[in-house]
Parts: structure tokens; sequence; C-alpha cells
């Protein structure tokens, strides 16, 4: 990765309040400081207008800061995912300034091997407990095939009552899910991207 460090170690979901959450992908040092600026950003409008942020207007704060510092070497891929008074929201962030709204994205390195997973499973119908499940294996997949993709899993549910944390650094390589082990005990079980199914 040229001149930078990559780690598993760093904490790339970070709460910024009770109904907003940030991801981050590149520099853990700007990811990190302008995603707590962002949660002090919220807190100064919490209290100034006496409600909360939307999460349209903490993605366009961040954003306005990282088209202003583009070009001055930033290295941040950002997911702004919250759930406000008109509903769920997700945006995607780019150090460059851009800013997308979507249903679905992944950030960093690894996030072409976690598409690859997510394009095929993902469905507009899924439950809470599907949707967990594939959010662990997208990230197993990176992890195992992108040295700086971290090698835990951290998922929450973001819902109207705000956030969940589902997961708190599962350790996606010791997930019983895709072992071979696993698969004598269920119907179907991916492995290595390919689903088999099982006969009863």
């Amino acid at each position: 990765m040229g001149n930078f460090v990559s780690s598993e170690e760093v904490r790339k979901v970070i709460e910024i309040n009770d109904y907003l959450l940030g991801t981050m992908a590149g520099g853990a040092a700007d990811c990190s400081y302008w995603d707590a600026y962002l949660a002090n950003e919220c807190k100064v409008y919490e209290m100034k207008y006496g409600q909360r942020v939307s999460v349209a207007s903490a993605s366009r704060i961040l954003t306005n800061i990282l088209y202003h510092y583009r070009g001055y070497g930033l290295s941040m891929g950002v997911m702004v995912a919250g759930w406000d008074r008109t509903g769920p929201h997700l945006y995607f962030l780019n150090d460059d300034g851009s800013r997308l709204e979507g249903k679905l994205f992944s950030i960093g390195s690894g996030s072409m091997y976690a598409y690859g997973v997510l394009d095929s499973y993902y469905r507009h119908d899924m439950s809470t407990d599907e949707a967990v499940e594939l959010g662990v294996r997208a990230i197993y997949h990176a992890t195992n095939k992108d040295s700086g993709s971290g090698g835990v899993a951290r998922v929450y549910h973001i819902h109207e009552g705000g956030w969940t944390k589902i997961h708190e650094g599962l350790d996606v390589n010791t997930c019983l899910l895709y072992t071979s082990d696993a698969a004598d005990d269920l119907l179907c079980v991916d492995l290595g991207g390919r689903r088999i199914i099982k006969k009863k």
C-alpha cells in the first residue's frame, strides 16, 4: 500500500450520536478527526435549534468540509447513515467533496469484494437477521481478500428509535457460517461466493 500502513485494529464505525453513524475508509487520522468534528457540529445544531440534525444536513456539513480541503491530501471515504423525521437515509461521501444518497454502499480497499456479495444476495425485502448475515458475509469476503480491510465485523441496525449494536467486534475468520463443519448442519451455505444447496 505504498507509504501507508494498513491496520485491522481501527474502529471503522463511529457513533456520531444516538441516531447517526459514520463509517470510515482511507486515512484513519483524517476520518477519525472529521467524524468527531461532525459529531460536535451535530450537537451544536441540536442545542441551537432544539431538534436533531437531519441525516442530509449532517452529511452536507461533512461534504462541505471535504470540498473545502480537496487537493490537500485528505484520504477519506465515509458513509453517514441514520434515521430522522423523514425516515432512514444513507450517504456516501468522498474526499473530493462528492456526496451520493443510496440504499447500499461499500467503501474502502475491500469494497469490490464486498460489492460482489452484496450485489449477488441483496434483496429489498430482507429481514433484519438476513441483512445482518449479508453484512457479515460481505465483510468476511472483503477481509479474506484484502489486507487493508478489518478482521472484525461491527454490525449496527438503524431504526426509527436510533441504532442498535448487533455485533461488537465479531471475528469473521472464526464465524461458523463460513466453515466446512457448519455446512453439515445447514440446508444451504455459501463457500467462497458459491451458494451450495444441500438436500435434507
